[in-house]
Order: C-alpha cells, then sequence, then structure tokens
C-alpha cells in the first residue's frame, strides 16, 4: 500500500518515513498495526460505540462511565496500573464486585473490539486479569441468588391499596396479575404489541428477550396461560394495534415500589414477582422444560435461580399426585 505525505523540513519528512517504515515491519511481524500517536483509550471507546450495537441502558451508561474514568489515557501507555487505580475508584464510589467485574468485561470487549476489528496491536489480556485479581482483592464477584417473593397477604395489601386510590393512573394490578400469570419481566409486559398476539394459539412473541449472550433478535414465542390470556383478550377488545399494556417499565416500578413504602413493605420488587410467578409454574406441576418455554431461560444454571421450591412444595406435590391416583382407583 502506498502512503505519501507532503513536509516543509527534510526532518520531519525523514522522520514520517521512518516511523512509517516501522509501522509497516510492525504489521509484517505481528498481523496489527502499532499503537497510533495520539490516540487515546478515550477514542478507542468512541469508536467501538460508532461501530457497535449500544443496547440498553445498562450498556450504555457504562460505556459513558468507562470514557469519563478512563478515556483520558493514552492508549499506547494503558497498562494494569491505570486498571488497577479503576477498580480503586469504583470501590470508593461504592460500586460492588458484580458491577465491577461487569465493568471489566465490558472494557474487554471493546479491547478485543479494536484489536481484531480495527486491527491495532492491543493488550486484550488487561481486563481478563484485572477482573480475576478481584478475587484476590477479596472483592466478591458473585451475586447474591436473590430469594425474596411477595407472600398472599403482601400481594393482597397491594391490590386493596390500587383498588382504593384514586389518583392511580396505571393499572398496577392488572399489570401484576400479569406478571405473576407469566413470569414475565416488567419491561417485557410493558412493550408486547398487539401485532404479536396469535389469538388462535393463545400465545405472544416476545422480541429481544434478555439473555447473558444475546439479547437482539432473541424474539420468543410464549404461551399465555389462561389467567394471562384473560388480561390481553380484555386489552385486546379496546385497541387494534400498539403496545397491549402502553405504559412505561420505569413508571411500573416506581409506582410498585412506592406503594411498598406506604404500605411498609419491606425489600420487595415488582422483579420479584417473576420469582413467585417461576416457582408457582413448577408448584403447578410444569416440568423444567415447559417452564422454560414461560420464563425464557435457556438453561438449567439461568432458570434455578428463579425457583424457591421448598420441602412443604415437595410435600404438596406428592400429596397431589396420591390424590390423583386415588381419584383414578
Amino acid at each position: 500500500m502506498y502512503r505519501g505525505e507532503t513536509f516543509t523540513l527534510k526532518r520531519d519528512a525523514q522522520a514520517w518515513a521512518q516511523r512509517i517504515e516501522v509501522q509497516a515491519e510492525h504489521i509484517t511481524a505481528s498481523g496489527y498495526q502499532p499503537v497510533p500517536e495520539g490516540y487515546s483509550v478515550g477514542d478507542l471507546i468512541d469508536g467501538y460505540g460508532q461501530e457497535c450495537n449500544m443496547g440498553g441502558k445498562t450498556k450504555q451508561a457504562t460505556h459513558a462511565m468507562l470514557k469519563r474514568e478512563l478515556g483520558g489515557i493514552p492508549l499506547k501507555r494503558l497498562n494494569s496500573i491505570h486498571l488497577r487505580d479503576f477498580i480503586d475508584k469504583r470501590l470508593e464510589a461504592g460500586a460492588g464486585g458484580v458491577t465491577i467485574a461487569a465493568d471489566l468485561s465490558f472494557f474487554g470487549a471493546i479491547l478485543k473490539w479494536g484489536k481484531h476489528s480495527r486491527r491495532i496491536d492491543l493488550p486484550t489480556d488487561l481486563a481478563r486479569d484485572a477482573r480475576r485479581d478481584l478475587t484476590a482483592r477479596n472483592v466478591n464477584t458473585r451475586s447474591n441468588e436473590r430469594e425474596r417473593e411477595p407472600t398472599p397477604v403482601e400481594i393482597e395489601k397491594l391490590f386493596a391499596y390500587w383498588r382504593d386510590n384514586k389518583r392511580q393512573k396505571i393499572p398496577m394490578a392488572t399489570l401484576c396479575t400479569f406478571a405473576l400469570a407469566t413470569a414475565m419481566r416488567q419491561d417485557e409486559i410493558c412493550s408486547i404489541l398487539v401485532e404479536d398476539v396469535d389469538r388462535d394459539k393463545r400465545t405472544v412473541i416476545i422480541r429481544d428477550r434478555k439473555d447473558p449472550r444475546k439479547k437482539d433478535g432473541n424474539n420468543q414465542k410464549v404461551p399465555l396461560l389462561p389467567d394471562a390470556w384473560k388480561l390481553v383478550e380484555a386489552a385486546l377488545s379496546t385497541r387494534q394495534t400498539g403496545r397491549v399494556f402502553p405504559y412505561q417499565a420505569a413508571s411500573v416500578s416506581t409506582a410498585f415500589t412506592r406503594a411498598c413504602a406506604k404500605l411498609g413493605i419491606v425489600d420487595l420488587h415488582f422483579h420479584d414477582l417473576r420469582h413467585k410467578a417461576t416457582s408457582d409454574l413448577f408448584r403447578m406441576g410444569l416440568t423444567i422444560p415447559q417452564t422454560a418455554v414461560l420464563t425464557g431461560h435457556k438453561t438449567w444454571t439461568q432458570l434455578k435461580r428463579y425457583t424457591h421450591t421448598n420441602a412443604q412444595d415437595v410435600h404438596d406435590a406428592v400429596q397431589a399426585l396420591a390424590d390423583k391416583m386415588q381419584e383414578a382407583a
């Protein structure tokens, strides 16, 4: 490949030619170009953001934070000390180990993009090694599995509160009932389209469903069980297009949290309805594959985090089976 440049001074031309020659030798030897002069970590992060899908709000916020914290570092000088200081600062700001590990994983993806997409000779192992070092620093990178489920009394209190609250515009009882009947996340519930509902088969397509490895294009067809279908059928009678439940997920979350605070219900989130719904599906007698069709989980490891089957549930299941056998006899 021919490259040319014009200079006023001979020494500038000689320095440029020498630099280009070094770059050419580097590319020949390694297959990658050296980091360009004046190129910063922020430039690399910007390039990644322009070429790659930035996904949802979490990914965008992490992208902005990485640029803010690391963007000013010359990319050629990036080393493990910079990431050590980054971790220190994140810990001082109150970030947990799981969050920091996710930050480093995202930064590692940016470095890999720079190396394999832009063909820049980058130390892609830096972020991976920094993430591994978290354990040596006694930083817990494993999330605590949440086992909180709403009790029947708590659900009754919430529904009564919304029923008596004339200022409540979002039909929270309806949305919570739907969540308990489907095990869907709040953003999934609020994004269901009328056009994606199959009235004959009583199914709905959840588009871009959350997945650790793939979100974009992860569309899943989900059956709507009787309790859920009643609510969807009622909504379909009032609209032909658009969202079945036309409410903002953030507003739903806020309304749920506000109601819990008013009623003195401690440590309960809308997402905990998904935990209860998943456990209830197993209590109904559904198998792991059948439950996974509803929840969207790809593996048992993912699914079991939402499954809180206890000893009493096992006793109840055995008793129900015995009752069926007795009736059949």
